[in-house]
C-alpha cells in the first residue's frame, strides 16, 4: 500500500499519519515494524519516529510473505463477485463449507481460493470477515491481508456491514415486518446447536434479527432478514423461535422434503471499502436450486429481487 503525503501533513510523524489514515492497532503497527518491507519512506526502511515531507512516498508491506502450508489449494468452482488488492468477495455454492474443518479439508471456500492465488503465485492466508452455514448459498467477504482484516473487523464490530438474506420459512402467519430480539447461547448438549436463553444466562450473547415478508405461499413465507449482529446459526434459531423455521432446516425444523437444504442465501452485502472508505454494495443472484422452490412454492406470488 503506497501513500502520499500532502502538504497538510508535512512535519506528521509515521505514526500520526497512520493514525490519521488508518487507524492501525497497536497489533498491526507491530507487525509492520518487524517486517523488513513493512513501513518504508521513499523506498528506504524507517520507523513510526520518523518526521515525513510533503511529497513523501510511505509504502506499507501488508501483502503476506507466504502461504500457510495447513491449506491445500484446490481446483473447485467457486464464482468471483468482485476482488481487488484489499478483498475477495466469492459466491459460495450451498454444501461447500468456509473453511477446513474435520472430514472437510480440501473441499472448502478457503482451498478454492488458495488454488486461485497459488495459480497467480501469490501468497494467501485465508481471513473471512463473515462464515456461511455448509448448507447456506451466498456471500462471503474475505480479507486478503492483515490490514484490511483488521479494518473490517472493526467495521463489522460497528454495524457497519450490513447482511441481507432470503429465506423461505414454514407458516404463512408470519408477521408483515418483525424484530427479533433473543439472546443465544451454545446448547449444553451440543458444540454446534444454538438456543434461545434469557439476557443473564451463561453464555448469553445479545442477537437482533429485522426482518419483512416478501410473498406467502400454500404453507410457507418468503422472507427477507437483516441480522443486525451476526451469531452462529442467528437466522435459523431466531426464526425457529417465533415458530417459524427455515424450510428444509432438519437441525432446528421441519423434515417435511420441501426443500433439500435449508432455504437461506445471503443475498447481498453493503459496507464501505476498508482502504477507500467507498460505500460497496454487492448482490449474489438466486442460486437454480432457490429459484426452483420459488417458482414451485410461490406459483402465483410476483416475486421482484
Amino acid at each position: 500500500m503506497q501513500l502520499t503525503v500532502t502538504e497538510k501533513e508535512d512535519g506528521m510523524t509515521v505514526k500520526e499519519f497512520l493514525a490519521t489514515h488508518l487507524d492501525l492497532s497497536s497489533k498491526m503497527l507491530k507487525y509492520l515494524k518487524y517486517r523488513p518491507d513493512g513501513i518504508l519512506q521513499n523506498g528506504s526502511r524507517v520507523t513510526v519516529r520518523s518526521l515525513l515531507r510533503r511529497g513523501d512516498i510511505l509504502t506499507l508491506g501488508i501483502r503476506d510473505l507466504q502461504s500457510p502450508a495447513h491449506l491445500e489449494p484446490v481446483d473447485l468452482p467457486l464464482e468471483i463477485l468482485y476482488e481487488d488488492e484489499e478483498i475477495v468477495v466469492p459466491s459460495k455454492p450451498a454444501g461447500m463449507p468456509t473453511h477446513p474443518s474435520h472430514d472437510h479439508w480440501r473441499d472448502t471456500v478457503a482451498n478454492a481460493l488458495a488454488f486461485r492465488y497459488a495459480n497467480m503465485e501469490i501468497p494467501f492466508v485465508f481471513r473471512p470477515i463473515n462464515r456461511l452455514d455448509r448448507d447456506t448459498s451466498g456471500l462471503l467477504l474475505i480479507a486478503r491481508n492483515k490490514l484490511s482484516a483488521g479494518r473490517l473487523t472493526r467495521l463489522m464490530q460497528q454495524g457497519k456491514i450490513r447482511k441481507t438474506y432470503l429465506a423461505i420459512v414454514e407458516g404463512t402467519d408470519i408477521p408483515q415486518e418483525g424484530r427479533i430480539e433473543k439472546p443465544l447461547r451454545r446448547s449444553r448438549e451440543s458444540i454446534i446447536v444454538r438456543e434461545v436463553c434469557e439476557p443473564g444466562d451463561p453464555g448469553a450473547e445479545p442477537a437482533l434479527t429485522l426482518y419483512r415478508t416478501l410473498a406467502r405461499g400454500e404453507h410457507c413465507a418468503l422472507v427477507e432478514a437483516h441480522p443486525v449482529t451476526g451469531r452462529t446459526h442467528q437466522l435459523r434459531v431466531h426464526f425457529a423461535s417465533i415458530g417459524h423455521p427455515l424450510a428444509g432446516d432438519t437441525l432446528y425444523g421441519l423434515q417435511n422434503g420441501r426443500t433439500e437444504r435449508h432455504a437461506l442465501h445471503a443475498y447481498r452485502l453493503s459496507f464501505p471499502h476498508p482502504s477507500t472508505g467507498k460505500e460497496l454494495f454487492l448482490t449474489a443472484p438466486l442460486p437454480p436450486d432457490f429459484r426452483g422452490w420459488l417458482e414451485q412454492l410461490f406459483p402465483n406470488e410476483p416475486i421482484e429481487i
